[in-house]
């Protein structure tokens, strides 16, 4: 099967930049792509809904080349967005978003969830770990001269509580000042919000995002009844993919036979962190859900890692880390390492590899070099999802085969009787990633 229309519906993570900027990054990189594989590429101006909560696009990518007959594939593509809650949480007040931080910090220490964090993935304990170790260096110097301030004050004969106020106001002020003067170095508040809020959600004390998602679910269900494509793919990227997962958890509620009537349904997490919600006590119904999609037969389940992001969990099994055990039934999900060293360009990588936001977005930017792993040839490109992960050769050779014969031969290879059962297991490197963690 050649995909000539696909329906791809985005789950955005926790970025409160959102539409205006990711709308820029995606039409930026769709030009990268096709001056890679050299395709011709036109991109729609969005359209949001009256509720503003979903925007959606269309991408046309088309090649018809002397080595062989053309290929066109046409993508409706829908922005699930969540930037007003997420602008509304850092709009908040300081001193209110570090003191929640910092309990709520103390009482994953007290329960055990980082400890658990540091045994799945020692890189993403650090990294959330990582601001409140910042805040406590910044909190110790700003200390360090309010308590000068005190005794300055002190020495000149002034009252021992004036002194007590005014260093206690100079740790206040300087604290606000270096927060807000650093945060797009060090990305505190920003990081101390996201905690916040994994833990909020965790613990259904978000019940907005809980409607929205509802509404998004329905919206899933009604997507797959009319709609015309060959595939519709639903992308979670970060902490989209748990959001992603979540969504068509209920979807598969509100309509048992979602994946039997229709359109192929994928669901494809990248750059995943499942744990910052799967792993609190409280989270009993997120792993219920997890149950669900793990023996969904109607699903397919891809979950790319990647072990240089510091913000996914790479060797990590999302159903039985998080204690789901459902035995021969097990379907999903497929786990997929990908090598970033592989789909950049050499003089870039060292530079590269530093740049953990940037390392992180890869996911769902342009390559930098042809590769079988590609966001943007699995959403604008003529190959199914589930072939492209189970054929990764195949799926590149079509991309880059400089003759028909050799492009024939793979889509004869793509196309070959491929099995889905519990063992399958991909990697998409030229050179061997390990694989420890497999499909049931």
């Amino acid at each position: 099967m050649r995909v000539q229309t696909r329906h791809v519906i985005y789950v955005q993570g926790y970025d409160p930049r959102g539409l205006a900027q990711y709308y820029r990054m995606f039409r930026t990189e769709l030009r990268k792509f096709g001056r890679l594989y050299q395709l011709a590429t036109t991109i729609s101006r969005p359209h949001s809904r009256t509720d503003d909560e979903i925007t959606s696009w269309s991408i046309e990518t088309s090649t018809g080349d002397i080595s062989g007959p053309g290929w066109t594939t046409r993508t409706n593509y829908d922005f699930l967005r969540f930037e007003d809650f997420i602008q509304s949480d850092l709009a908040a007040p300081i001193w209110r978003i570090v003191l929640q931080a910092v309990w709520i910090y103390l009482r994953l220490v007290a329960h055990g969830t980082i400890a658990r964090f540091w045994k799945a993935n020692w890189r993403f304990a650090t990294f959330i770990t990582w601001p409140h170790i910042i805040l406590l260096l910044e909190a110790t110097a700003c200390a360090a001269i309010g308590f000068g301030v005190s005794r300055g004050l002190d020495a000149i004969g002034a009252p021992v509580l004036l002194g007590w106020i005014a260093g206690a106001a100079t740790f206040a002020a300087l604290l606000w000042a270096a927060l807000r003067t650093f945060e797009n170095q060090t990305y505190v508040l920003y990081l101390l919000c996201d905690t916040i809020w994994t833990w909020q959600f965790a613990h259904r004390q978000r019940p907005e995002w809980d409607a929205r998602i509802d509404r998004f679910a329905r919206y899933l269900t009604e997507v797959a009844v009319r709609s015309e494509a060959d595939e519709i793919v639903i992308v979670g990227h970060s902490s989209g993919s748990f959001l992603a997962a979540e969504m068509l958890a209920r979807a598969l509620k509100l309509d048992p036979a979602l994946g039997r009537h229709g359109p192929r349904l994928l669901l494809l997490t990248l750059g995943g962190n499942f744990p910052i919600i799967g792993f609190h006590r409280a989270a009993g119904d997120f792993r219920d859900h997890l149950r669900r999609l793990a023996v969904e037969p109607s699903v397919d389940w891809i979950d790319c890692q990647a072990r240089k992001d510091v913000m996914n969990f790479f060797q990590f099994d999302p159903i039985t880390a998080h204690g789901v055990e459902v035995g021969d039934t097990r379907r999903n999900p497929t786990i997929v390492p990908v090598r970033f060293r592989e789909i950049i360009r050499p003089a870039r990588y060292n530079a590269f590899r530093w740049q953990f936001f940037r390392v992180h977005f890869q996911f769902v930017m342009a390559n930098e070099r042809p590769h079988a792993y590609d966001f943007f040839m699995i959403v604008c490109g003529p190959i199914p999802l589930r072939e492209r992960m189970a054929r990764p050769a195949a799926a590149l050779a079509i991309a880059t085969a400089t003759d028909s014969a050799s492009r024939e031969k793979a889509w004869t290879e793509l196309v070959s009787p491929v099995y889905c059962g519990a063992a399958a297991a991909v990697d998409l490197s030229s050179s061997m990633e390990p694989l420890v963690r497999r499909r049931g």
